[in-house]
């Protein structure tokens, strides 16, 4: 079974991003574009389509030998799926140093073998906007926009067998886990996917297809560009 009701911290906040307003007194110049969506739902491909700065927020999994990994109900699996997998505090950290100076450190994250094989620099120079993707990027809306970094955030769908379809077909051809594995992963989440996505809806990401997703990051863009050119910052 999923665990699909828990959060990083707190209860669900039931919020549309895109129209909340920052918590935090402090401006930043730029922001953040957060984007989830069950897993296979094509957030990949769709940030790579926005000409972006894209962080990868599966890069913050914890590592397959932490102890605080949680495991499937009634399996010897280590559930993915789960939160609790994911380390959210390094990763809002990361979000927050990227609005404040345009770079952050941040690991690089072997699938196959759930471990970090290292990190890397990610700059973004004095690009106004960037894309924050992965499964968790849900559970830490209302942070990052209580942090005032938050441009909106978004929660990709479709049609369930679809996901299931190219999820499996992507992960086979990565060799992320063993294909039992995959294929009892892959068929849990087809199931919950609808589940999945009404939860991320819950926590403030706004459930859209491709072609409205890219819509609402040029609105976005276009607007905080207003935003930044009201306060007198060169874009």
């Amino acid at each position: 079974m999923l665990d699909t009701n828990e959060t990083s911290g707190g209860s669900p906040v039931r919020v549309n991003a895109s129209h909340s307003c920052p918590v935090s007194s402090q401006v930043f110049s730029t922001r953040v574009v957060l984007l989830t969506g069950p897993s296979g739902s094509g957030k990949s491909s769709l940030a790579a389509r926005t000409g972006l700065p894209v962080l990868r927020l599966d890069d913050f999994y914890k590592e397959g030998d932490d102890p605080t990994l949680p495991l499937v109900p009634g399996s010897t699996d280590i559930d993915w799926d789960s939160v609790r997998s994911w380390d959210a505090d390094t990763a809002v950290a990361a979000i927050t140093a990227l609005c404040r100076t345009g770079r952050t450190d941040v690991p690089l994250y072997d699938i196959s073998t759930s471990s970090r094989t290292g990190h890397e620099v990610l700059h973004i120079e004095r690009t106004p906007l960037f894309v924050a993707e992965g499964i968790f990027a849900a559970d830490i809306v209302e942070r990052c926009r209580s942090l005032g970094v938050l441009a909106d955030a978004l929660c990709l769908r479709g049609r369930p067998t679809t996901t299931f379809r190219r999820r499996l077909l992507r992960d086979l051809r990565e060799g992320r886990k063993s294909v039992p594995f995959l294929l009892r992963r892959g068929w849990r989440l087809m199931r919950a996917e609808r589940r999945i996505v009404a939860r991320q809806a819950e926590l403030g990401a706004y459930p859209c297809g491709k072609e409205e997703a890219l819509g609402r990051f040029a609105a976005a863009a276009a607007g905080h560009c207003r935003a930044r050119a009201a306060r007198g910052v060169a874009p």
